[in-house]
């Protein structure tokens, strides 16, 4: 797996973002493939930076990633307490329907295969395999 050390600034996480969309592109991976990948890249990235690191900019981002013929996989790891993503509530609720956070992991869940919490919550493991 390579991994990116980035400091916890949202300009900053971009570089990773970048770097991995363009391995699947070169690996081949359609636009519906990269659009997940971004997706949930761009969810992880920023719950680590808003939630886990509490927007410190003295606390960093660690991204690994692993792209192959046959699958996707990202790791974002923060510097945070961590979380229970089981605390999260359900956004499909009707009385969370109106509230303006709380569906990314929701997302991340829809459009990837593996979406799995380790290290307390502080480090997000997601997989997509390869359908086109």
């Amino acid at each position: 797996m390579k991994e990116i050390v980035v400091q916890n600034d949202l300009a900053e996480a971009k570089r990773p973002e970048k770097l991995i969309l363009d391995e699947i592109r070169e690996q081949g991976y359609g636009e519906n493939s990269a659009f997940a990948i971004k997706l949930a890249l761009e969810e992880a990235v920023t719950n680590a930076f808003r939630h886990g690191n509490a927007a410190n900019p003295d606390k960093r981002i660690i991204v690994r990633y692993e792209v192959t013929e046959t699958h996707v996989q990202i790791e974002v790891e923060d510097e945070g307490c961590g979380f229970n993503p089981e605390s999260v509530p359900d956004p499909t609720l009707p009385e969370n329907i109106d509230r303006p956070h709380g569906r990314g992991i929701m997302l991340m869940r829809a459009y990837l295969d593996v979406v799995e919490y380790h290290k307390g919550g502080c480090a997000v493991r997601m997989v997509m395999n390869r359908k086109e």
